[in-house]
């Protein structure tokens, strides 16, 4: 197709995030033109295609909490608004703490999820035996549990749904600068873009495209493997997300189950760097497990694959809106493993930034990019 020379949003990244500003610019009746520039339009290697698709209320932080609000119900309704059910399973998320300190972690987030209007509940050992009988609790001290809008979904429905026109498969490899704000674009076919509007929906090469602008973000990618995996006797009905507080976690997955964990050396890792880290199994996931349950004893690997968190290094939270400077350029980035169920949201608050100066929904200031610049962090706890 013959590249428009002139766009005035140029959205860089294709997959769920950068479709959801471009979805949202529709939906506000954005009347200017919009180009999404996407590398890699098989999204093979995105970190969209090979996410564990969860969605989940229990989060540190108010706004979090609102942002995954908003993502749920918009989950909810697609097969109105598109004739496609994304197959939301909420059976909830289910977060163990064994120690008195973990424990009064799960207090606090509780009051911020409850004051949110969230779904969770505190359950002690007695209430987890009970709702939860597979699971050895002699050591757990409370859990929490989203009992509504958490569980899992076909993210890859999710971005296909978000998908408007306007899409190109290059490569920004520049970005040119005039009077403080973003001018054009280049691309690796040789061609530059002029443009209004830069978005930098880069997910895990963040950090790469904002250099190009001379700008420093302190997002990396973190790889992460998922294993699925067999029950000789699996454990039966309703199953959460189980995060156990070794880091490991565990969901049903059809008929198998779906686990992964905080790896113990987590260090930056190359682009294409996608090879699992088969040993996170035996090593760490299996014996977590067995622990934890009698039916997690036997168990037989099925298949694994690695994908890439976008790691925002400074909090682990994202980092959304204008840079301080270059008003033109627009961050979407540093999701640091939320950023599926995060995405109608931050679109949404981008479009209405693009649209309307501000934002109208929900105030994203707090993730700005101000606070990377006074190296202020907005810690979230709740991170897997």
């Amino acid at each position: 197709m013959n590249l428009p020379m002139k766009a005035d949003v140029v959205i860089c990244g294709g997959a769920v995030m950068g479709s959801a500003v471009a979805y949202f610019l529709k939906e506000l009746g954005f009347d200017g033109s919009v180009l999404v520039i996407e590398r890699d339009s098989t999204y093979a290697q995105s970190s969209t295609a090979l996410s564990a698709s969860g969605i989940r209320q229990q989060f540190s932080s108010p706004l979090n909490v609102k942002i995954s609000q908003f993502g749920a119900g918009f989950i909810k309704g697609a097969k109105d608004r598109w004739g496609v059910d994304l197959n939301l399973r909420e059976n909830g998320y289910l977060y163990l703490a064994n120690t008195p300190e973990g424990a009064q972690v799960l207090r606090e987030n509780h009051e911020v999820q409850v004051g949110e209007v969230a779904d969770t509940v505190l359950m002690d050992r007695a209430t987890l035996a009970e709702k939860f009988p597979h699971l050895r609790l002699d050591d757990i001290l409370l859990g929490a549990h989203g009992q509504s809008n958490e569980g899992w979904f076909d993210g890859v429905g999710l971005m296909q749904g978000l998908r408007t026109g306007g899409y190109i498969q290059d490569e920004v490899v520049g970005i040119d600068l005039e009077k403080g704000k973003v001018s054009s674009v280049k691309l690796a076919s040789g061609r530059a873009v002029e443009c209004g509007v830069f978005v930098n929906a880069a997910g895990p090469r963040a950090a790469l495209v904002a250099g190009m602008a001379g700008i420093d973000i302190p997002v990396e990618p973190r790889k992460r493997t998922n294993f699925l995996f067999d029950c000789m006797e699996a454990p039966v009905g309703g199953l959460p997300l189980m995060i156990d507080p070794t880091g490991v976690w565990c969901r049903p997955e059809g008929g198998h189950f779906l686990t992964g964990c905080v790896p113990a050396d987590d260090p930056f890792v190359a682009f294409d760097d996608f090879e699992p880290r088969h040993a996170e199994f035996e090593e760490i996931i299996w014996p977590a497990l067995a622990a934890r349950s009698k039916n997690f004893e036997a168990i037989k690997l099925i298949r694994f694959w690695s994908g890439h968190y976008a790691y925002n290094t400074l909090d682990q939270n994202a980092v959304i809106g204008p840079h301080p400077d270059i008003p033109n350029f627009l961050f979407a980035n540093g999701f640091s493993g939320h950023g599926l169920q995060q995405a109608p949201a931050v679109g949404r608050a981008l479009a209405e930034w693009v649209c309307h100066g501000e934002y109208r929904s929900l105030d994203f200031s707090p993730l700005g990019y101000e606070r990377i610049t006074t190296n202020t962090p907005l810690l979230e706890h709740c991170i897997i």
